[in-house]
């Protein structure tokens, strides 16, 4: 068997990743002199290794991120010094996923809510974690769709389950008039088995207006908040900063 016939043979058996290093390894075997226990074990290696990194990239897609590329190494920490950057590092090693707690992201616009939850999720995915990642208008569709399609608890029973759901940017937009219903129903099938990551532009107080259910929404609270961190985001905007300035500045006279 030659080297191409190996190859095809390695690819075959779904062992791309040796595969795609065999002549490289073969060489360094030669080079090196190397034993045939190590050949086998760098190839054994490159085998996990492009299953490991396919995993993860597969992951990533599934969660569904709207930036893929958020994470904390691109996030400016100094732009808002009071933020509590030691929850935000303790939320990264995933460790409240497995306790199966919740998180709570508050703040004006622009103040990197979003950022943290999706290099949050992101770092969970490389934990081994399963994440979705939805915004809140997103989730409630496709929550709508599932019921038009006669697949609602199939749907319902993915939302329920993923070790940890990130619900993006609750407030900023209009909600159907069964949000509160479907949140607090996602909420509760999530309690204490699932860790949810919600974040929100508007503070708690004005929860019960935004829905129309006052009730709900403290039935939705109170579990989010029983084994909840909180983490308060800004005051300063990002965006306010970093957008051009439409008006000319005033001439000093």
């Amino acid at each position: 068997m030659n080297l191409i016939e190996l190859e095809r043979s390695l690819r075959q058996l779904r062992l791309g990743g040796m595969a795609a290093a065999l002549e490289t390894r073969l060489r360094q075997a030669q080079v090196e002199h190397m034993p045939p226990i190590d050949l086998i074990s760098c190839l054994v290696a490159d085998e996990l290794n492009r299953r490991s990194d396919r995993l993860l990239e597969r992951r990533q897609k599934e969660a569904g991120f709207r930036d893929a590329k958020r994470t904390l190494d691109n996030f400016d920490f100094a732009f808002n010094p009071k933020m509590n950057r030691s929850l935000v590092f303790d939320l990264a090693t995933a460790s409240f996923i497995g306790r199966r707690e919740d998180a709570l992201f508050l703040g004006p616009g622009g103040t990197g809510k979003s950022h943290l939850a999706q290099a949050i999720g992101w770092a969970a995915i490389q934990q081994g974690h399963q994440v979705l990642y939805r915004e809140t208008h997103v989730l409630l569709d496709e929550l709508a769709e599932a019921v038009t399609d006669g697949t609602r608890r199939e749907y319902m029973e993915r939302i329920a389950t993923v070790p940890l759901l990130i619900i993006d940017d609750f407030g900023m937009r209009k909600l159907p008039h069964t949000a509160a219903e479907d949140l607090l129903e996602i909420v509760m099938r999530r309690y204490e088995r699932a860790s949810t990551l919600l974040t929100s532009n508007r503070p708690v107080e004005d929860w019960g207006r935004l829905l129309g259910d006052v009730a709900a929404v403290s039935a939705m609270l109170d579990r989010l908040l029983h084994h909840g961190h909180v983490l308060k985001c800004g005051p300063r905007s990002w965006r306010t900063k970093t957008a051009p300035e439409t008006e000319p500045k005033e001439k000093r006279l």
